[in-house]
């Protein structure tokens, strides 16, 4: 592995801005076109993110984020840590990675033509296969500390549904454990599994779930809602009875609660981008009682909100967490804020600046309020934030 790119291919590298900004959704539906010819790896993608484009869109991003950066990469952590999780979480492995590099190259040269000269592909091979290590370094750093867990592993394992349990009118929860009955590696309140759906009947569909049950070595629970496109989601509401074996990979991401939290926490979260939050709350009520908390949930109604009695226990058990819900359409006996969190509101009751702020929910959501936060002066290493498809690079622009 090279210690550092050639002073060369950083020059070429920073040139090729321009071009990239201008092609690079173009030349990563190229990649992605060339790269998918062979099956197995098409197959260990998230298919529905290629089909909407989405995947396209985040891999310029962060190509031309990239490329701006490459004199100085330590702008770069946040994504690379992202990448990294992600790569774990598919099962993507250090012999997937020369298939990606020689469809990115040939994808750059359909793309730009003869502009893409020997000099250029040569540059762009070398910052590829640079990144390319420091990823795969940091892959192997992630696999090597859950293997060393009593319950880890590596690769697909297969998870049997052994309860489904009615949240919502559109939200359901399914517990999951090993058909080798064996334990499960706790994870990281926050993080997310991710399921594929061969062995169901469902062969290429591969999806992420946060966990919602707080870290403990028995079981996962995901809790999800029910999308009249999702294919996945359509799936586990319409067809999955218990029973129904998936397979999965550990658990996986960087949004996840610090082991000792050192300022209040602020979870904030959108629909069912609550998932996340409840194994935080779980966490919390169980390992930190002088924390201070607060938990503010927006969803469209009572209907719809998931686990809301689940958390009202847990804030009840904790002592020191202060909940707010809004509804968009309340009834007359709810519980509950009428309309949509605001900035204000949250700068009125909430310790914005002093907090560590966890945000889960709908782009939309996310993008509104990382940007306010942003700009009312909110530390930027004080915000986490899940996301719910491909991760968007400029949501805070």
């Amino acid at each position: 592995m090279a210690t550092q790119l050639s002073p060369a291919t950083i020059d070429i590298v920073k040139a090729t801005v321009p071009a990239l900004a201008e092609h690079g959704p173009r030349i990563t539906k190229a990649m992605y076109g060339r790269l998918f010819q062979d099956a197995h790896i098409a197959r260990l993608f998230n298919q529905a993110n290629q089909k909407s484009g989405a995947q396209h869109f985040a891999l310029a991003e962060a190509v031309l984020a990239y490329a701006r950066n490459i004199d100085n990469l330590g702008a770069l952590g946040g994504a690379v840590e992202r990448i990294a999780q992600k790569h774990v979480g598919y099962a993507i492995l250090p012999e997937h990675y020369p298939y990606v590099g020689d469809a990115l190259l040939a994808a750059i040269k359909d793309v730009l033509g003869d502009d893409a000269t020997p000099e250029i592909l040569e540059a762009w091979g070398e910052a590829y296969w640079f990144l390319a290590d420091i990823l795969k370094d940091r892959e192997k750093a992630i696999r090597d500390d859950i293997i060393a867990q009593p319950a880890g592993w590596t690769d697909w394992r297969r998870f049997v549904i052994v309860e489904r349990r009615a949240e919502s009118d559109t939200i359901l929860s399914f517990i999951l454990r090993p058909q080798d009955g064996g334990a499960v590696v706790p994870h990281k309140p926050g993080q997310y599994l991710t399921l594929r759906f061969d062995l169901a009947g469902r062969p290429g569909i591969i999806r992420n779930y946060s966990v919602s049950c707080g870290p403990n070595t028995d079981h996962y629970r995901i809790t999800v809602k029910r999308e009249p496109q999702g294919e996945a989601s359509r799936f586990l509401h319409d067809h999955a009875a218990v029973g129904t074996v998936l397979e999965c990979t550990p658990p996986a991401g960087d949004f996840h609660l610090a082991d000792r939290p050192s300022r209040p926490v602020v979870l904030l979260s959108g629909g069912v981008g609550l998932t996340p939050m409840v194994s935080m709350m779980e966490d919390i009520a169980a390992r930190h009682p002088e924390l201070s908390v607060f938990y503010i949930h927006g969803t469209t109604s009572r209907q719809v909100h998931a686990l809301d009695q689940q958390v009202r226990y847990l804030a009840q058990r904790h002592g020191k967490t202060r909940m707010a819900t809004f509804y968009e359409q309340p009834g007359h006996s709810d519980d509950a804020e009428s309309g949509r969190v605001t900035l204000d509101w949250l700068q009125s009751n909430v310790p914005l600046k002093e907090a560590d702020i966890y945000i889960c929910g709908p782009r939309p959501f996310l993008r509104h309020f990382v940007s306010e936060f942003v700009a009312a002066g909110v530390p930027s290493d004080q915000i986490h934030y899940e996301f719910f498809g491909p991760a968007d690079e400029q949501l805070a622009a």
